[in-house]
């Protein structure tokens, strides 16, 4: 039978719930075990694609198309395997759902209630990746902090769950605060005691206390939160900050949490925990022997959650380059043709990020011809790539209004088009080309070189594409298009020939790198970056 552990947060948002759910489940992964992770969110949102980044940070993109929350990236970068539409469901689609079935009359004139009906639903969607025999063990990660309103659907459902699914079935590990106050110079446990109480009052016992902490904690706050909260003193886990997510499966190992965890469950500890791979990666991601400064070009850099799955890629490729990536965050909405060299000077190589909508999108056309006309590697993302097709178009084959449609509608030259399928969508949300699809790369070119194969699979999230009228022209000036999809011919991916590193992909590399398999564009970007940075 597939065993469940939910982990639940206190006293502040931001703690790690996602971080800490993906360590677990590495360990438990290393053991042999076989794990996924869910999230729940709170929000009424049926998915996040339809909120800024500002609000939720980036919308993470599964292989099979679903919008979901970045945590799931944290999930697939530290366990290698892919997420579905079923890891992520919000307080929105269990609404949707149960409505749904109230318009159908499924509930045969019954009044709809929070509970039993909301309840039952979210309980079948905790159940729905545990029933396909593919795991044995389901992790869920429930968003928000207990207390908060919308969450109390969602941990009244995980009380009736442990109760129908047995006692040693279940767990619930509480992640919180344990903080120090420097004025009194100490650790306050009060926090997490008035958590752990509000829990209990929902009528959930924790069985794990994860503990988020600036400094170590000593024996005797181990065994005052245990005696205060009810658990083992070898429950109390220890979780301190660390200097990159990556250590805090080794952290979590060190407290013994996959042990601890196996115990509740009634488990076997099967083999010791394999992470020699993990560990190699942390010595070269903390030992470089080189740095390269980036610069990241977007309109959404106030908040650098909006590029996580970019930023990580980052982190991955370096290390495998064995060199420290210096991200420089470079907002494209100030950048100008008058200040665009003072800005990017200095760079060794730009990322253009993605994104929507005009602002911004001139400042990023300025930073291409900047790397475009001076040789540094450039690497462009979905919009980052359409930039490039337009600031080629404007600049070197002199079609001085050439722009995306999704700027003005009325440009005379639209090399970047609204894809057929698209033009009579009314809906926003879950109506982009979503998820993986196929493309088969050109033979002899850098792209096929860096895949080191002729036909791959990436995921996209767009509407708009590169304009095949114009593909001889574009062709014959000297950008490739390298990749392009068997089925609808959509160019995948364009490069210029005579440039040491001009990339544009339509789709979003960065979704797909893992700690265990860095995506080679990137690789491939920071080498040639670090190639760039030893001959300037």
């Amino acid at each position: 039978m597939t065993k469940y552990i939910f982990v639940t947060g206190g006293v502040t948002s931001s703690l790690g719930k996602g971080i800490i759910s993906a360590s677990l489940a590495k360990l438990l992964q290393s053991r042999g075990y076989r794990v996924t992770i869910q999230k729940f969110d709170p929000y009424i949102n049926i998915d996040p694609g339809t909120l800024n980044p500002y609000e939720h940070g980036e919308c993470y993109v599964t292989e099979d198309g679903a919008e979901t929350d970045l945590d799931l990236g944290h999930y697939e970068r530290f366990l290698n395997t892919p997420t579905s539409q079923a890891n992520n469901i919000t307080t929105g689609r269990i609404y949707q759902n149960v409505i749904n079935r109230e318009r159908e009359g499924a509930f045969l004139g019954k009044t709809v209630q929070v509970v039993p009906h909301i309840t039952d639903e979210i309980k079948r969607n905790f159940k729905i990746l545990g029933e396909n025999g593919d795991f044995d063990i389901v992790i869920t990660e429930i968003g928000g902090t207990v207390g908060d309103i919308e969450s109390l659907p969602f941990v009244e459902a995980v009380r009736q769950f442990r109760w129908e699914a047995g006692s040693s079935n279940s767990l619930v590990i509480h992640l919180t605060l344990v903080p120090f106050l420097a004025a009194a110079g100490e650790l306050k446990t009060k926090p997490t005691q008035h958590s752990v109480k509000m829990l209990l009052e929902y009528g959930i016992q924790p069985d794990i206390l994860v503990c988020r902490t600036e400094h170590h904690l000593n024996a005797d706050i181990r065994k005052k939160v245990a005696q205060f909260c009810n658990v083992n003193i070898n429950a109390v886990i220890e979780s301190i900050d660390a200097s990159t997510i990556y250590d805090v499966p080794l952290l979590m190992l060190k407290e013994q949490l996959d042990k601890t965890v196996l115990t509740k469950l009634k488990l076997p500890n099967k083999n010791e925990p394999n992470l020699e791979n993990w560990k190699d990666f942390l010595g070269r991601l903390k030992n470089p022997t080189a740095e390269v400064r980036i610069g990241l070009v977007g309109k959404y850099v106030e908040l650098p959650d909006a590029y996580k799955s970019i930023t990580e890629a980052f982190i991955h490729a370096g290390a495998k380059n064995e060199c420290k990536v210096k991200v420089e965050y470079i907002h494209s909405e100030q950048l100008t043709p008058e200040n665009a060299i003072e800005r990017l000077r200095g760079l060794q190589g730009v990322l253009v990020a993605p994104g929507f909508g005009q602002r911004g999108f001139e400042g990023k056309i300025e930073a291409i011809r900047y790397v475009r006309e001076n040789n540094i590697p450039f690497f462009g993302i979905c919009l980052g790539m359409q930039c490039a097709v337009v600031e080629f178009g404007r600049h070197v084959l002199h079609l001085d209004a050439a722009n995306s449609v999704e700027m003005d509608g009325h440009t005379t030259y639209p090399v970047i088009s609204m894809m057929e399928d698209q033009k009579n969508v009314t809906n926003k949300g879950g109506t982009m080309r979503l998820g993986a699809y196929p493309c088969d790369l050109k033979k002899g070119s850098k792209a096929a070189a860096i895949y080191g194969k002729p036909h791959i699979t990436e995921r996209h999230r767009h509407r708009y594409e590169f304009n095949n009228d114009y593909l001889k022209q574009y062709e014959d000036a000297g950008m490739i298009p390298s990749g392009i999809n068997p089925e609808n011919g959509l160019v995948e991916i364009v490069e210029l020939k005579n440039h040491p590193f001009f990339v544009g992909s339509q789709f979003h590399p960065e979704l797909k790198s893992t700690v265990a398999n860095p995506h080679p564009l990137f690789v491939n970007f920071v080498a040639a970056s670090l190639a760039y940075a030893r001959k300037n």
